[in-house]
């Protein structure tokens, strides 16, 4: 039976030195990471030390989640959860540890080969669209590595299809969108090129209720659908949580628990700090 693993107590406005006493315990070990996921890494990532320039911001961090599974990263501003995706996708100076996808090492290819080679996209924090630019061309935007233009057509073709409302729009500029039509391009854009592996930072932030509602059946559709798995940053940790597989708790650049969504949910230290419980 999967359980949660816990090696601190996130106190998200703890004095520096509460904080280092606590991230100072065990942590979680691969082993019991790899059992929490389940099945085969998709996704793993061992003893990270990541940052930019000189200025380092994850220490030692690891990762497992399993094919077709999902993975909430919650935890106080400036925990470094934004850098672990950046880190992955290869936004962020790896200093040292490893990252492999599918078996296969990943570490330091460039953004491109990541989403070329390992099958890895990566949805960036709002306002990544092209405002000037109609719905149809951003959506062309994601397959700007793809061999030939027909088939970055046919790619954006089938997201038409599949979502009336982006259809619809798709003469108009981006800047007449709302918040949740946004955000739904910035996905789809995401998904030109099938990528089996999909990084999404702060998918519901700035939106409102019922949008954040639409982004988050969209992305459990694409994981029990489609088999993808999901990587995401999420400041609403209820939301986050309900919708992922597991949970992670950072604090300091350091993983502080790790758990199922479930888990982390019922966890009254989780529910104090992030859930307004």
């Amino acid at each position: 039976m999967r359980t949660a693993h816990t090696l601190a107590r996130p106190l998200a406005s703890a004095p520096a030195a509460t904080l280092a006493a606590a991230l100072s315990r065990p942590r979680p070990t691969v082993a019991q990471l790899a059992q929490l996921a389940g099945g085969t890494p998709m996704v793993a990532v061992d003893n990270l030390v990541a940052g930019y320039g000189g200025m380092e911001i994850l220490h030692g961090f690891s990762l497992r989640v399993a094919r077709g599974g999902s993975l909430c990263l919650i935890g106080p501003n400036g925990a470094g959860k934004s850098t672990v995706l950046r880190a992955i996708y290869g936004l962020a100076r790896v200093m040292s540890g490893t990252i492999t996808v599918a078996g296969a090492p990943v570490t330091h290819l460039r953004a491109e080969q990541k989403l070329r080679q390992a099958g890895m996209a990566y949805v960036l924090q709002e306002g990544s669209l092209f405002a000037d630019m109609t719905v149809e061309e951003n959506l062309l935007m994601g397959g700007y590595l793809m061999r030939h233009p027909r088939d970055a057509a046919a790619a954006a073709e089938r997201i038409f299809q599949r979502h009336g409302a982006l259809a619809q729009r798709r003469g108009q500029r981006a800047s007449v969108l709302s918040g949740g039509e946004r955000r739904l391009l910035e996905i789809s854009r995401a998904l030109m090129m099938d990528p089996a592996v999909l990084l999404v930072d702060e998918p519901s932030i700035g939106l409102q209720p019922r949008y954040v509602d639409m982004v988050f059946e969209l992305l459990r559709q694409l994981q029990q659908e489609e088999g993808k798995t999901i990587i995401l940053v999420e400041q609403n940790a209820r939301k986050g949580l309900a919708f992922a597989d597991l949970g992670y708790v950072l604090v300091a650049g350091q993983l502080a628990m790790a758990g199922t969504g479930g888990e982390l949910s019922r966890d009254p230290e989780v529910g104090r700090l992030f859930l307004g419980a």
